[in-house]
């Protein structure tokens, strides 16, 4: 009976604690996890993000801790620091610590942009077991790749971009078989693309962009079946494109730019049906486009530039490529004449055809929707000033080495436009209907250099947002005004081989951002005034061919420039040059 009775009481006790569930213990965090963390903190230096600021304390899983997460056991299981996109000053200074080997139940690694956190990955993270993210992208890391990196076989993202590694790509990350995201670009890896990634079959993204890579681009990428992004650009990749890269049919961008391949587009290349961008720019490519580039349907970027390709151009109907809003054909062997009307009749946003032989009349585009054109390096003539009046949405012109001849004054472009450059063309006219007080604040870019441009250089207004003032080679007279002073974004001026007569203005050195200034070839006296210090960031000048006199401003990068930059004047002296007069004396004294 007191065996019944004990039993019935302990059956109400757990009935009750189902009701009423006495409250669980705070997880605190492993004690070994929070000294992996602390000696991680310990080999960063400096913190300007000031995240690190935060761990103190006992707990590092109660919140507190800014980057690091913890599982229900208390193990530490993310730890992931970026620098704030809101602010690009930010930093962490320092080395990563092999203690980050001992969290053993890491599953996210994230620490990026975090710019001067330099040495190698340590190899202890190849001890990580439970890693499925791995980010160390942006910083400053240096050495090998890790090959033990491999090991790591929940890997699902994988991203080291960014970095100073160097070395080959490992063959053991082709073990990683549950790697969706790749990316190792933005270094200096040698090597080929190892053929071990035929495993990575699992791959949706690949980076490999901005390295040294040589080889060819392997057949392998063809049983990549789920890849959407492909970017090996900027590489010394060679040799033909694989036909089994146009096998992908859920690729959707692809670029090749920036290589040394050869051979034509194969005519497979209309299988992509999922393309979205193509650019296969600046490599040896030759022979003329494929027509069945028309059956991709969502294509919206084609660029094909600084390639060989020839005749003909493939005739496309008004269905083909529907998608299309950019195009760059520019630097080929192609030969157009006209513009093609599947171009000219599109509502496109980009058409870039430089170096393509157009001739005759500037081609009327639709004007809805354009925001950038480059016809510059054809054979164009006549005038263009009326031609934008209704492009609203220009904001880059680009015309240069061309044969158009019409006055500047007539020149009506949109109030939204950022670059215009007319260079090396027959422009006449003076500056004073582009440079006015109702020239946009939008405007960056003015090229009018090499032309039949005269008249006088107008007042700056404040406001201007200019950062490049191109107007060399013309026959513009008179002088340099001192409101230059309010060009405060300025870091290009170029006003050489004119007519300028005057002094430079002292308040040229309050145009601080100047990164490059000629003022060569023309007719300016006096001294170089000693404001031009006060210009720091400064790597490039021309004062040759004028009037000027006097000691050359004594101090970096002036009196380190090349004698050439200061010939032919009247006296100029003192450092690159020889010293003055009464310096002279001063130092046999």
């Amino acid at each position: 009976m007191q065996l019944l009775k004990w039993v019935l009481n302990l059956l109400l006790v757990c009935s009750m604690l189902q009701v009423f569930p006495l409250p669980l213990a705070q997880t605190i965090c492993s004690e070994a996890d929070r000294a992996a963390l602390l000696g991680f903190k310990a080999k960063i230096l400096k913190d300007s993000t000031d995240s690190l600021s935060s761990w103190v304390g006992k707990d590092c899983c109660g919140g507190d801790w800014e980057g690091v997460g913890c599982n229900p056991t208390g193990r530490v299981n993310k730890l992931a620091l970026q620098r704030p996109e809101r602010d690009s000053t930010l930093y962490m200074k320092g080395t990563l610590s092999s203690s980050l080997g001992s969290l053993q139940f890491l599953e996210v690694l994230v620490i990026s942009g975090m710019k001067f956190i330099t040495g190698p990955i340590p190899e202890s993270l190849s001890n990580l077991s439970r890693l499925k993210q791995l980010v160390l992208e942006d910083n400053s890391l240096q050495g090998n790749i890790p090959s033990g990196l491999g090991r790591l076989s929940f890997l699902q993202t994988l991203s080291l971009a960014g970095n100073h590694f160097n070395g080959v790509v490992p063959l053991s990350l082709g073990n990683l078989r549950n790697l969706v995201m790749l990316n190792l670009g933005r270094n200096s890896l040698t090597g080929s693309i190892p053929s071990s990634f035929k495993n990575l079959v699992h791959l949706q993204s690949f980076d490999l962009s901005f390295n040294l890579l040589s080889g060819f681009v392997p057949e392998i990428l063809g049983q990549f079946h789920n890849i959407t992004f492909i970017d090996l650009s900027n590489n010394q990749l060679s040799g033909h494109l694989p036909v089994s890269l146009f096998k992908l049919v859920t690729l959707s961008d692809l670029s090749l730019s920036h290589n040394q391949l050869t051979g034509s587009i194969p005519e497979q290349v209309g299988n992509l049906k999922s393309l979205t961008s193509l650019s296969l720019s600046h490599n040896k490519l030759i022979g003329p486009i494929p027509a069945s580039i028309s059956r991709l349907q969502k294509l919206w970027s084609l660029n094909l530039s600084r390639n060989g390709f020839s005749n003909p151009l493939p005739a496309i109907s008004s269905k083909g490529v529907p998608s299309l809003l950019s195009i760059d054909l520019s630097f080929n062997n192609l030969s157009l004449g006209t513009v093609p009307n599947w171009i000219m009749d599109r509502q496109l946003s980009d058409v870039n055809l430089a170096s393509c032989k157009l001739r005759g009349a500037f081609p009327k585009f639709r004007p809805d929707s354009l925001s950038s054109i480059d016809l510059s390096s054809n054979l164009l003539t006549g005038t263009i000033s009326t031609h934008f009046t209704n492009m609203t949405s220009l904001q880059k012109l680009k015309l240069s080495n061309n044969q158009l001849k019409f006055d500047l004054s007539e020149l009506k472009v949109p109030d939204g436009i950022s670059s215009i450059d007319l260079h090396s063309n027959q422009v006449f006219g003076s500056l004073s209907s582009i440079l006015n007080n109702r020239t946009s604040s939008f405007l960056e870019v003015i090229d009018v250099s090499n032309n039949l441009i005269s008249g006088t250089i107008p007042e700056f207004t404040e406001g201007l947002s200019l950062k490049v003032l191109n107007i060399g080679s013309n026959k513009i007279a008179g002088q340099i005004p001192s409101s230059i002073s309010n060009l405060i974004e300025l870091e290009r001026l170029d006003i050489s081989r004119n007519q300028i007569t005057g002094t430079i203005p002292a308040s040229l050195g309050q145009v601080v951002k100047l990164q490059w200034l000629d003022l060569s070839i023309n007719r300016l006296t006096g001294k170089i005034p000693t404001s031009l210090l006060g210009i720091h960031s400064l790597r490039h000048a021309n004062f040759r061919a004028n009037r000027l006199c006097g000691e050359i401003p004594q101090g970096r990068p002036y009196n380190i420039f090349p004698a050439s930059t200061y010939a032919y004047n009247l006296c100029l002296c003192g450092k690159p040059l020889q010293p003055c007069k009464g310096k002279k004396q001063e130092m046999v004294q």
